[in-house]
């Protein structure tokens, strides 16, 4: 990642910057699941009371009703997801794996299409991936190709939804990241530390073993994807 790979996030939304994210992290992801047995899917994850198999089962049911356009009513809801992971306990592995790659290579056109309202979708699947490869006990687990899309979406995706703002300086960055809208009424926030940290700390995961300073801030304010 380069200073000039994130720091000219434009406030104009990319439609195919949620694709891009989900190709590139398809690419690096798939390959890995598919060299691994079997027993390593059973490995439990950040996500509470889910295993690898689940996550990934979560992920491949939640691009499929992208693709597919299936939006009932409480979609995405703990409840749902939960659903959508016991239809596929009798799924082979391979079955799995397959549905998911399918949901990343055919989902961006959707969410382009959709005017912004699913972008969060796909920055969520890339947070799962680092999941999974946390749990694999892979390293860089939230950081690889797709890291500098991920993080131009989450800065807009943070904008958009009047979130805390916050100026970020990155170890690898010459000038900070800004997330989060300015109102006037609260100065930003100030985070000093590397990426994978920063999005650990957006998507409420686990910080153990991470130095950062977050002044102006705190870490339960930042999560987006609820508590």
């Amino acid at each position: 990642m380069t200073s000039t790979d994130v720091t000219d996030v434009s406030d104009v939304r990319d439609p195919e910057l949620p694709g891009r994210l989900l190709r590139t992290e398809r690419d690096a992801l798939i390959p890995l699941l598919r060299a691994r047995p079997d027993g390593d899917f059973a490995a439990r994850t950040a996500c509470p009371g889910w295993t690898v198999r689940d996550v990934l089962a979560h992920c491949g049911a939640a691009l499929t009703r992208v693709v597919e356009s299936r939006f009932e009513k409480g979609v995405f809801r703990p409840e749902a997801n939960d659903r959508d992971i016991a239809e596929r306990d009798d799924w082979p592995t391979e079955r799995v794996v397959d549905e998911l790659e399918r949901g990343m290579t055919e989902a961006g056109p959707v969410i382009a299409k959709a005017g912004g309202i699913l972008d969060m979708v796909a920055l969520g699947e890339w947070v799962h991936a680092g999941d999974v490869r946390e749990a694999f006990g892979e390293p860089g687990a939230y950081a690889g190709e797709g890291l500098p899309h991920a993080l131009a979406l989450l800065a807009r995706i943070t904008r958009e939804k009047g979130h805390v703002p916050l100026h970020a300086d990155l170890d690898d960055l010459d000038e900070p990241l800004r997330l989060g809208a300015v109102s006037g009424t609260r100065p930003p926030a100030r985070y000093i530390g590397d990426a994978p940290t920063l999005v650990r700390l957006y998507a409420g995961r686990p910080l153990v073993g991470t130095r950062y300073e977050l002044v102006g801030a705190r870490e339960a304010e930042l999560n987006i994807f609820g508590g």
